[in-house]
């Protein structure tokens, strides 16, 4: 709440008029009081968001209409990796609550599931591949698996950018005493923030699966017809 306070009274300010102007002048310069990893996951966060939003309304325009729009869920598998992304950020959300707590016994353990999960969930998302290949649904069969494909492999990548990160700052912590975690609080802050945008794409990619069934899609491109 308090970000966006800040936000909109700087949009709200007029510099032009004396009394903002002395204001300004005794301005340190930064608005938020944010580190340079969060503002770095911010910015990934709004070229992320872009690409998606674009797979996401690629996928919705161009379904083809005798396509089963629950046919990937059938395979249980994407339900499976909903929940290992659901115990992820959990872990990541207790890291950065412990660390704030100065609880810093099960860090390295926390950090650990963390990684072990995040593996498994691009381990099960290659075996759901290869299940939807199997059946002989390809990239190129219609757009309706190839959006699947593109945002899933999309997905995976950020991922995998997001445990080289979680390395680093893994393999620091694990070289650190407990009263020097602290040292490593804007890192771990910064990528507890990233996982979580990870989980919401993926929720919000989950529920256009499953909510936006053929019904809902017909429904949808009558009223922009």
């Amino acid at each position: 709440m308090s970000l966006l306070k800040k936000l909109f009274g700087t949009l709200a300010q007029k510099p032009w008029e004396e009394n903002q102007a002395a204001i300004d002048n005794t301005h340190s310069g930064r608005t938020f009081n944010l580190s340079n990893q969060m503002s770095a996951v911010i910015i990934i966060f709004g070229v992320s968001t872009a690409i998606f939003s674009l797979i996401f309304t690629g996928y919705l325009y161009s379904i083809p209409p005798e396509q089963d729009t629950t046919f990937i869920l059938k395979t249980y598998l994407l339900w499976i990796n909903t929940l290992v992304l659901i115990f992820v950020t959990f872990f990541f959300n207790k890291i950065s609550s412990d660390l704030k707590k100065n609880l810093t016994d099960k860090i390295k353990k926390n950090l650990i599931y963390v990684g072990g999960l995040s593996y498994l969930f691009l381990f099960l998302q290659l075996i759901l591949w290869y299940q939807l290949m199997k059946s002989g649904n390809f990239v190129d069969t219609n757009t309706y698996f190839s959006s699947f494909y593109i945002f899933t492999a999309l997905h995976g990548i950020h991922l995998l950018g997001g445990l080289f990160f979680w390395g680093k700052v893994s393999s620091r912590i694990f070289k650190l005493n407990e009263k020097d975690y602290v040292n490593e609080e804007k890192n771990i802050n910064a990528l507890s923030l990233y996982w979580l945008f990870l989980f919401i794409v993926w929720i919000v990619f989950f529920a256009i699966m499953f909510i936006y069934n053929d019904a809902v899609i017909a429904w949808c491109k009558s009223l922009i017809a």
